[in-house]
C-alpha cells in the first residue's frame, strides 16, 4: 500500500496541541498516557494487510477498550477509517455530542425503547430480529441505513442462519429500512483456523443465496485480518490489535504491535519491614528478610485487578518490582529490593511497553483477559493523549466526558459557577459574570432561551411629502431574523415615553419595540405596521392602546404548527422621526448571532460618528459608508444591551 497516495490514510492531526500548563501528570495520584503514534503504527500495520479498496471500521466500544473513545475516534478518522463501531446507543450519542459526523454502527442488539434515541443521533443499528426491524420501520425516515448480523457460530447475538433469509426479505420489504451492510463475527479468529473456516463457509453460503448484496459485507476483525485472509467482505473491523496487544502468542512473530496505553502512578510512602512481618490484608505475604517497600496509591478500585495480589509487576526506573500482599481497594505494596534510591513521589509504571508490563503479559499472570484489564484500567485516572511526544489532549477523571444532560439544573448551575471560577482564575470577576449575566439569561429553568440568528435591520429616512410633517423624517424600517417560534402570536410595542416602553424590554413575546417622539400622538397614524410575516405566512394584526403604549398583536392560525421550529420573522413599519434630533439608536435586546444594520438617508444628512456598544467577542463591527448610507455588520455573538448610536448633523439648506 502506498501511504503517499492512499486517501484512506493521513498523518495530520486536526486538534491543536494543548497549551494549558496546569494539566500535568504531577497533579495526580495515577494517570493514563495514550500514545497516538503507537496507535498510528498499529493502524498502519493492519492497513498494510488489506487492499486499498477495503474500507475500515474502527471499533471504539467500551470507551475504545479503555483508551478514550473520543480521541481514538478522531484519530482513526484522521488516519482513514470510514466507520466507527460502538456497543450501544449511549456510546454513539457521546461521539455525536462532540461533533463526530461519520457513520457509527451499533454492533450489539438495541432495545426497542432506544429507537428514538438512535434516530435522534443518526446512528446505524444492527438488526437481528423481526420485532426490532418492524419497530424501527415505524419510526424511521425512508431508507434509514442498518446492518444485519448473522450468527454463523459465535452463539451470541445475530440472526440464526435458519431465519436469516426471512429477516433479509422482511427488511427489504420495509420502505423505511435500507440494508447497508451484512456481517458476522468470528468466535476464535486468533487461534482456531478450522472453526473459523467453518464460519466462513456458512456466511458465504448465506451471501450466495441472496438476490443482491448490500453495499458492505464485513466479517474480519483484527485477528482475522492476519489469520483469515479469505474472510468475505469489503469492510474490516479494526479492534484489539490497533490498541497494541496480541490476542494470541502466535501473532507476535507475524505483526509488530506497540502498546498504546500506559498506566502510571507514583510512590506515596516508603516503609521498612522486618523478617517475619506481614504486609496487606489476610496476612498473605510474610517477609522472608528485612526489606524496604513502597505504597502505591492504586488498587482494584482504580482497575488494577485484585487477582494480581502477590503476582503483579511494576516498573521503577529500569527495575521490575513485585507486588507484595493483596491488592487493596486503593493501594498496593511493592518490594523495593531490586531498585536503588527510591523516594516518595517517584513515578511507577503499572502497565506499559516493557515485556513484563504489556497488558497481555500482566493479565496472563492471573489467567485473566487483556480486554477486561484494559477496560477497567484507570477508573479514577485522567488520560493524557500524546502525539510526537507532545501533549495534545486530555480526558477527565472517572472516564466520562462532560455531557450536560447527565446533570439536573441545580448541579449544572454549580458546575457552571465552578467552571467560571476556574477559567477566570478568581472568584470575584467569575461571580460577577455568573450572577449578573448567566443567571439573568438562565433565571427561569422552564423558559427556553431562544436567540436570534441573522439579525438584519434597515432604517430609511426620507423627506416627507406632507407639509404638516416637514419637521419629521418619513421613516421606513425593515427587520428580519431567524428564531425558534415559541407561540402562535407575538407583539410589537410602541410608546412615546421611555419609561412606558421599558416595560416591554423583558417581555418574551415582544419582538419589536419603537420609541416615538413625545411630540407625536400615540396612534396608528404615527406608527404603522406595514406587514408582518413568518416564513411565507402574511400575519393578521390587531392594535390597541394599553398603559400608554401602542400594542400590535400579530397572529395566524397556521403558526401553531410551527411552534418549536426555527422560522424567519419579517417586520416592516412606517413612522416619523424628528429632524431636530441628531442621533438614532438601535438597541439589541436579546442574544443575537450575526448582525447587519443599514441606515439610509438624504444627502443633506451628514454622518458625524458611529458608536458601537456591542457586548460580545468583537466590539468593533465592519463599517461601510456612502454619501447616503451607513451599514455595519458583525458575524459574532452579541449579548443583550448591545446597540449602535448613529450621530449626524444636517447641512444648512
Amino acid at each position: 500500500m502506498n501511504y503517499n497516495h492512499d486517501s484512506r490514510l493521513t498523518t495530520h492531526d486536526s486538534r491543536p496541541p494543548t497549551n494549558d500548563s496546569r494539566l500535568t501528570t504531577h497533579e495526580f495520584r495515577s494517570w493514563v498516557e495514550i500514545d497516538l503514534d503507537a496507535y498510528q503504527h498499529n493502524f498502519k500495520a493492519l492497513a498494510d494487510r488489506i487492499s486499498p479498496q477495503t474500507r475500515i471500521m474502527q471499533i471504539v466500544k467500551a470507551d475504545a477498550y479503555g483508551h478514550g473513545a473520543l480521541e481514538i475516534a478522531r484519530t482513526a478518522l484522521d488516519y482513514g477509517a470510514a466507520f466507527l463501531g460502538v456497543a450501544n446507543a449511549d456510546e454513539g450519542a457521546l461521539l455525536r455530542y462532540y461533533g463526530i459526523k461519520e457513520p457509527i454502527l451499533i454492533l450489539s442488539p438495541s432495545l426497542l425503547s432506544e429507537i428514538p434515541y438512535i434516530l435522534e443521533n443518526s446512528l446505524m443499528p444492527t438488526i437481528s430480529d423481526h420485532e426490532f426491524a418492524s419497530a424501527l420501520n415505524e419510526l424511521a425516515s425512508k431508507n434509514y441505513p442498518v446492518h444485519l448480523n448473522i450468527d454463523t457460530g459465535m452463539g451470541r447475538s445475530g440472526a440464526e442462519l435458519s431465519q436469516a433469509n426471512e429477516l433479509y426479505e422482511l427488511c427489504k420489504s420495509l420502505p423505511n429500512i435500507n440494508i447497508q451492510g451484512i456481517f458476522t463475527h468470528f468466535a476464535a479468529a486468533e487461534n482456531d483456523q478450522e472453526y473459523s473456516q467453518f464460519q466462513i463457509s456458512l456466511f458465504q453460503k448465506f451471501l450466495d443465496s441472496l438476490p443482491e448484496l448490500p453495499e458492505y459485507i464485513h466479517s474480519a476483525n483484527s485477528s482475522a485480518i492476519i489469520n483469515l485472509t479469505d474472510s468475505p467482505g469489503n469492510l474490516v473491523r479494526f479492534g484489539a490489535l490497533t490498541y497494541g496487544f496480541y490476542t494470541d502468542n502466535s501473532q507476535r512473530n507475524v505483526i509488530d504491535l506497540q502498546p498504546v496505553l500506559k498506566f502510571k502512578s507514583r510512590i506515596s510512602q516508603i516503609k521498612t519491614a522486618r523478617k517475619g512481618d506481614y504486609i496487606g490484608y489476610n496476612l498473605t505475604y510474610k517477609c522472608k528478610h528485612d526489606l524496604n517497600y513502597a505504597i502505591i496509591p492504586v488498587g482494584y478500585a482504580d482497575g488494577y485487578d485484585y487477582l494480581l495480589s502477590n503476582l503483579g509487576k511494576v516498573l521503577h526506573k529500569k527495575a521490575i518490582l513485585p507486588v507484595i500482599g493483596k491488592v487493596s481497594m486503593d493501594m498496593i505494596a511493592i518490594d523495593l529490593t531490586a531498585t536503588l534510591n527510591a523516594q516518595a513521589g517517584d513515578e511507577i509504571t503499572l502497565l506499559g511497553k516493557s515485556p513484563n508490563l504489556r497488558v497481555e503479559d500482566v493479565s496472563a499472570l492471573y489467567k485473566g483477559s487483556p480486554y477486561e484489564l484494559l477496560c477497567q484500567t484507570g477508573r479514577r485516572a485522567p488520560r493524557f493523549f500524546y502525539k510526537e511526544d507532545e501533549l495534545i489532549s486530555t480526558a477527565p477523571l472517572l472516564r466520562r466526558e462532560f455531557v450536560s444532560s447527565d446533570y439536573n439544573d441545580a448541579k449544572l448551575n454549580r458546575i457552571i459557577e465552578a467552571a467560571m471560577q476556574q477559567r477566570m482564575q478568581g472568584s470575584q470577576i467569575a461571580d460577577f459574570v455568573y450572577q449578573d449575566i448567566l443567571k439573568n439569561i438562565f433565571s427561569d429553568q422552564d423558559n427556553n432561551v431562544h436567540f436570534r440568528h441573522d439579525f438584519q435591520h434597515s432604517i430609511d429616512f426620507s423627506i416627507a411629502d406632507d407639509p404638516a410633517k416637514q419637521d419629521y423624517w418619513l421613516t421606513r424600517t425593515s427587520l428580519s431574523f431567524r428564531k425558534i417560534l415559541s407561540a402562535d402570536s407575538f407583539c410589537i410595542a410602541c410608546a412615546n415615553n421611555e419609561d412606558n416602553l421599558n416595560k416591554y424590554f423583558l417581555e418574551p413575546d415582544v419582538e419589536y419595540r419603537w420609541l416615538l417622539d413625545e411630540s407625536l400622538a400615540l396612534s396608528p397614524d404615527s406608527f404603522q405596521l406595514i406587514s408582518a410575516r413568518i416564513n411565507d405566512i402574511e400575519l393578521y394584526s390587531s392594535t390597541r392602546i394599553v398603559n400608554n403604549c401602542l400594542e400590535i398583536t400579530c397572529y395566524h392560525e397556521k403558526l401553531e404548527k410551527l411552534i418549536d421550529q426555527e422560522v424567519t420573522f419579517e417586520i416592516k413599519t412606517l413612522t416619523w422621526y424628528p429632524r431636530s434630533f441628531h442621533q438614532l439608536t438601535v438597541y439589541i435586546t436579546g442574544i443575537t448571532h450575526k448582525l447587519d444594520i443599514e441606515f439610509t438617508y438624504p444627502a443633506s444628512l451628514q454622518m458625524e460618528n458611529i458608536i458601537p456598544i456591542l457586548a460580545g467577542k468583537n466590539k468593533f463591527p465592519q463599517l461601510m459608508q456612502t454619501p447616503t448610507s451607513t451599514s455595519l455588520s458583525s458575524p459574532h455573538w452579541l449579548f443583550p444591551s448591545s446597540g449602535i448610536i448613529f450621530v449626524y448633523y444636517l447641512q444648512p439648506e
